[in-house]
């Protein structure tokens, strides 16, 4: 039987071959981009199969500079792939066996990159579990990147996966998983890169005794670093930072009063001096196509070929990353951007969408969401975060809103892709960056139209309202309701569109609910409402303009 490889894509050699899957360089035919393809094995089981549809929905939420990007994931019926980005670069782990421990400042340098990757995965409820010298790939910038979600999971999933040299005691002991169990990992990582060993050694009996039982050795460790060290690797989890994001303000206040202002700028370029000494070891490099990594990268995603019927590829074709923001996932299809003339915020002819009667609550806070603001109930709570792309300064706000109600979700189901919040009554305020990502990511990400639901069921964990805990996906059912609707003294475009929730295996279910839009194409914002919050359109036409 002919190995299947996916139409659209040149093999160009193979990366690496294992239990879960061979791993190919390939390049993009029409763009010339290359990218790392992720097979899974001829005849492989279901469960590997929903392991790999686990791991396509981890890595499409995790937006980070520090974090391998995913392109599309393709099912058909010869098998099932991830197409995701290809880094040239060396993995730490061929960097020290060639170089043994590195200079503080490197190490730093690898871990700050790490546990910013780490915590971008942590924001949305995502813990790695296997973080290791072999995950993590050295470019020759000197940016270390974080790769191979495989076994990663849910904050709270119990499981003893992972590299044994690195696992936290509670992994031994299969107690949930939590970010601090990859705060663990970083540290021995780390601990390893500043002392050129691991910090258990032994057969595998010994080394799970020194993780449970053994303080770990600080006298290899620079002395300005014991103290990191010590807290990273502490063997109850609370007494650790809880959570990358945190630990990264600690590596900076004691990298800054260690080493000084300069100590990143020292480690990122020792780091690219370290990984450009084996150059000959970067796949893209020694394949050819370093150049076209960087002129043609972005085209893989909105590239035609791939044809797949899975999640990722539903609708033509189309591919979701899930964006995460201030506790909310809005996803942005990839794909052909689709182009929509858009009427301004002037009061078409057409007749106005009117607001459902509703009664006033009496007790109001007023809250802003930047260019305007509203009276809400003050059982309301409103979530806003900065948007950041991956390079530049921060271009906005995005917010959520949690209302009263019941939040649903079955605490034994583990298929559920989004944290806890995303499982209560809610509507997010969106602005440009989840609109026209184009303008922010190097790539072709799909902008936002009226003529479709705010993303189609491409996005590989949409949480459906109605059954949260049974459903983890949503197809468009059809336009129910178009016209205005004011959102104070302006008129936004109003879109009611009908979403049927679908099964693990992708079948059409009897649940559906209604998505609510509501747009403003000169602010660039979108208001998505898909809980029927009670009294919202009554709040939206009282809402002031700043």
């Amino acid at each position: 039987m002919a190995r299947w490889e996916i139409s659209g894509f040149q093999e160009i050699r193979e990366l690496g071959r294992g239990g879960q899957g061979r791993v190919v360089l390939a390049r993009h035919r029409r763009s010339g981009a290359p990218v790392a393809v992720k097979y899974l094995p001829p005849g492989a089981e279901p469960q590997e199969r929903a392991r790999l549809l686990r791991e396509a929905r981890m890595l499409a939420r995790v937006r980070s500079p520090h974090v391998t990007r995913l392109y599309r994931l393709v099912e058909s019926a010869e098998g099932v792939a991830l197409v995701m980005e290809a880094v040239d670069g060396a993995s730490l782990r061929d960097v020290l066996a060639e170089h043994g421990a590195l200079p503080a400042e490197a190490a730093l340098a690898v871990l700050k990159g790490s546990l910013l990757g780490l915590a971008a995965a942590h924001a949305v409820g995502v813990v790695h579990r296997d973080y290791k010298p072999a995950n993590v790939v050295v470019p020759a910038d000197g940016r270390s990147r974080l790769i191979d979600f495989g076994i990663a999971t849910e904050t709270g999933a119990a499981s003893a996966a992972g590299t044994p040299s690195y696992m936290a005691p509670e992994q031994w002991e299969r107690h949930p998983a939590t970010p601090a169990a990859d705060v663990y990992a970083a540290t021995c990582v780390f601990y390893e890169c500043v002392t050129g060993r691991r910090p258990y050694e032994g057969d595998r009996a010994a080394v799970m005794r020194g993780h449970l039982l053994e303080p770990v050795a600080l006298e290899p460790v620079p002395g300005p670093l014991r103290a990191l060290v010590a807290r990273g690797m502490a063997k109850e989890p609370a007494a650790r930072p809880a959570g990358a994001a945190e630990f990264v303000g600690d590596l900076e206040r004691t990298a800054r009063a260690a080493y000084g202002a300069g100590w990143e700028a020292r480690g990122v370029r020792a780091l690219a001096s370290a990984a450009v000494a084996l150059a000959s070891l970067f796949p893209l490099t020694a394949a050819g196509l370093a150049a076209a990594s960087a002129g043609g990268a972005g085209m893989v995603a909105g590239g035609g070929g791939a044809a797949g019927t899975g999640v990722l590829a539903m609708a033509g074709g189309k591919v979701a990353l899930a964006v995460a923001v201030a506790g909310t996932a809005a996803a942005v299809t990839t794909g052909t951007v689709a182009v929509t003339a858009l009427s301004g915020e002037e009061p078409p002819r057409r007749p106005a969408v009117s607001a459902a009667p509703s009664t006033r609550p009496a007790n109001l806070t007023t809250v802003s969401f930047g260019k305007f603001s509203l009276a809400v109930p003050k059982t309301w709570r409103v979530r806003g975060a900065t948007v950041t792309p991956t390079t530049g300064d921060p271009v906005d706000i995005e917010y959520a809103v949690r209302v009263p109600g019941r939040c649903t979700r079955n605490p034994t189901e583990r298929r559920a892709s989004f944290p806890p919040s995303h499982y209560c009554p809610r509507f997010e305020v969106l602005g440009r960056y989840s609109l026209r990502p184009n303008d922010f990511f190097y790539g072709e990400f799909e902008s936002f139209t009226l003529n479709a639901p705010y993303h189609l069921g491409t996005d590989p964990s949409h949480v459906c309202p109605p059954a949260p805990n049974r459903y983890f996906g949503i197809r468009s059912g059809g336009l129910l309701r178009r016209g205005l609707a004011d959102v104070g003294d302006r008129r936004a475009e109003y879109r009611e569109w009908r979403m049927i929730c679908i099964s693990d295996n992708l079948e059409r279910s009897s649940v559906t609910f209604v998505q609510r839009l509501w747009y403003l194409p000169q602010s660039q914002i979108l208001i998505v409402d898909e809980w029927n919050t009670p009294g919202l359109a009554r709040i939206l036409a009282d809402a002031v303009w700043t």
